[in-house]
């Protein structure tokens, strides 16, 4: 069986509370009435029978029986007064009149004394030996109990329906009190599930109560510092990834170096030994296709050892304008038989940074390649060199197709590539180096087409 909630709870024992201090004070308050009236409404009666016994006094005297049936019926029309007698001395019956009721009757008898002046009286034999007024009749009153016994059932159905009208609204008005309670921890509960569901940007509307908004603001903060540490620890992960990855790498570039590097190195001089001997001159087509397959495969093995054991940086003061300049000028010597150009527009002033140049170098050959790739090996491809505040930005502009959207965040991981003869490591490579240097590198596409890497140097 399910537990009831605080909701619940709260409502049973509100009701319960509320309900038995009402009908216990009712209680109490029905007896109090119920004494009170009870006492008043024979205070009444006794009253008029007193008065009628007064009245009735001269009628006994003189044995006046018409005024005294005069009196019991006047007394008559009381209400409640069902019956009057008026008896003498002898309990013989001086006035009798009584109402037909089916209400239940009481009755009060009340002795007729003789009044006493200042002047002696006649009716000195009235009195007993110790000079006590004796009475001289007596009147009978016969009342219905019938209407004061109406009204206690009325008030008590009143006070029961009072009561449970207090009792309800009582509950209503708590209902509503409770529900504003719990109603924030029901929100925090469904957001704690749709959180475990996955949903991390869930987060909880504060409440309108002091302690309600403390809680909210407390679970958003937890979920707020979840979230940072969800975060810190994907990217323990990836940093982890990426030295597994390195630390896989340098294994497998050891293995190249011994494996590869060297009878890679005796392939190339047996093929130079054997085109000196055999007379086979540079425009051979299997000799031409020989030598790029070699070179192709020594570069993708500098590349990986170039990856996985990064040279440690020499820095040094290096003006920036002539850096780009050499740069340049290696490539143009490089692509002379292409058509392909580089237009550059440097800074006014000189400007210099504090870099190592070799790897700097390096960095900008992987990404003019990579331009001149998209550009087919034709075109122009722009450098640009600004200068905002103490940040050096060199832009490379080619007028390619652009870098698909979904891998403008992937180009920087190594070993992704989307040539067929791409190692994947150049701009991982630019990347590494220019974290060392206190830079950056990043990529956006143009609108007009092509795509604009971005490097960014602190100016010494």
């Amino acid at each position: 069986m399910r537990n009831p909630g605080i909701h619940a709870r709260l409502l049973i024992a509100v009701f319960a509370i509320i309900g038995c201090t009402t009908f216990a004070l009712g209680y109490m308050g029905m007896n109090i009435t119920h004494q009170f009236v009870q006492t008043r409404f024979e205070e009444r009666i006794s009253f008029l029978a007193k008065y009628l016994a007064l009245n009735a006094e001269l009628g006994i005297l003189i044995d006046d029986k018409p005024m005294l049936q005069r009196l019991a019926i006047n007394l008559l029309s009381e209400k409640d007064v069902m019956g009057v007698t008026v008896f003498d001395r002898s309990d013989g019956e001086l006035a009798s009149i009584l109402k037909e009721t089916a209400e239940p009757l009481s009755v009060i008898d009340v002795p007729v004394l003789l009044s006493r002046s200042q002047e002696v009286s006649p009716f000195q034999w009235n009195e007993d030996a110790d000079g006590n007024n004796l009475p001289i009749g007596r009147v009978r009153i016969v009342y219905s109990t019938g209407g004061i016994e109406q009204l206690l059932i009325n008030m008590r159905s009143r006070f029961i329906w009072l009561s449970s009208g207090i009792v309800m609204l009582a509950a209503v008005i708590f209902y509503f009190l409770s529900h504003s309670l719990v109603a924030p921890l029901t929100k925090l509960a469904q957001a704690a599930r749709d959180v475990e569901r996955g949903n991390h940007d869930m987060r909880v509307q504060p409440g309108s109560l002091p302690e309600t908004r403390e809680l909210a603001l407390a679970f958003n903060s937890m979920l707020d510092s979840l979230e940072r540490s969800s975060s810190a620890l994907e990217d323990v992960y990836r940093k982890m990834i990426h030295q597994k990855n390195l630390a896989e790498m340098g294994k497998f570039s050891m293995m190249v170096a011994h494996e590869v590097k060297n009878p890679l190195s005796i392939i190339k001089s047996s093929l130079d030994v054997l085109k000196e001997d055999m007379s086979i001159t540079a425009d051979n087509t299997m000799v031409r296709y020989m030598e790029d397959e070699i070179q192709r495969l020594n570069r993708l093995i500098e590349d990986f050892l170039a990856f996985a054991h990064p040279a440690k940086p020499m820095f040094r003061r290096v003006e920036i304008n002539s850096l780009i300049r050499e740069i340049v000028m290696r490539f143009d010597l490089q692509k002379a038989k292409l058509p392909v150009k580089i237009s550059t527009d440097l800074l006014e002033e000189p400007c210099h940074v504090n870099a190592d140049p070799d790897l700097i170098i390096r960095v900008f050959d992987n990404i003019l390649k990579n331009a001149f790739e998209a550009n087919g090996d034709k075109g122009i491809v722009n450098v640009s060199i600004s200068r905002e505040g103490e940040t050096l930005y060199i832009d490379v502009e080619d007028h390619g197709g652009g870098v698909d959207p979904e891998n403008i965040e992937k180009i920087f991981e190594p070993f992704f590539t989307t040539r067929s003869k791409g190692s994947g490591l150049g701009l991982a490579y630019a990347v590494q180096v220019l974290r060392t240097h206190g830079g950056a590198i990043t990529v956006k596409n143009k609108g007009e087409g092509g795509a604009v890497f971005r490097v960014t140097l602190p100016i010494e």
